[in-house]
């Protein structure tokens, strides 16, 4: 009779033990195909945004400003060799290497959005820039009052920059990329800076001396 008891409970203890390790089965299964589903919900989420027309414009107007921060470059070059006083060719020197900057941290967002970073023509700062060229042309050469002009200028050119990376700044923290959004308003910060500066240099003399010229 003991014999046969102890066959009992071994029996219900390989049971229990089968039991058990079934269910541990079971749950690690269960676990593993909810890991999966949320790997592909992921995946289907991040493709049904990638399709978005929000997330289309965000990056054709991110295409949009890395045109024109390359293009920006060139004409700071031509705006610096035509400025008359040393302050302003700095300042024009600057933004020149703050603008190579920026165009780093351009490629960096495109990067963290999953995009290749690609110039479309920007037909706003093509003009911009070409309204500069002809401050140049009708001002005369080491006067104040082109310093004074070029100044303008340069500020469109910051007023451009300035709404460009304000909206995709909010455009980005819409979609829910952050740390774009971070570059983004960082970039933003320092075309505002960029464009006090710019005013401050005009109102201290430049546009003073401009107005005693003949």
């Amino acid at each position: 009779m003991a014999t046969k008891t102890s066959d009992t409970k071994d029996n219900n203890t390989t049971s229990s033990t089968t039991t058990s390790t079934g269910a541990a089965i079971g749950t690690a299964t269960s676990t593993s195909a909810k890991k999966t589903t949320a790997v592909d919900n992921a995946t289907v989420k991040e493709s049904d945004m990638k399709s978005s027309p929000l997330h289309k414009f965000f990056v054709s107007s991110l295409k949009d400003i890395y045109y024109a921060e390359n293009a920006i470059i060139d004409a700071l070059e031509k705006m610096q060799d035509a400025a008359t006083t040393e302050e302003l060719k700095e300042a024009f020197e600057d933004h020149q290497l703050q603008t190579k900057k920026h165009i780093s941290r351009l490629e960096k967002v495109f990067k963290l959005i999953d995009e290749t970073p690609e110039k479309k023509e920007c037909e706003a700062i093509k003009g911009i820039i070409k309204e500069g060229e002809e401050v140049i042309k009708s001002t005369e050469e080491g006067s104040m009052t082109r310093d004074a002009a070029l100044i303008i200028a340069a500020q469109k050119v910051e007023h451009y920059e300035i709404a460009s990376y304000g909206g995709l700044a909010q455009l980005a923290i819409t979609m829910g990329h952050d740390k774009a959004a971070d570059l983004l308003e960082r970039t933003l910060q320092e075309e505002e800076d960029t464009d006090y500066e710019l005013t401050e240099i005009a109102e201290t003399y430049i546009n003073f001396d401009a107005e005693q010229e003949d």
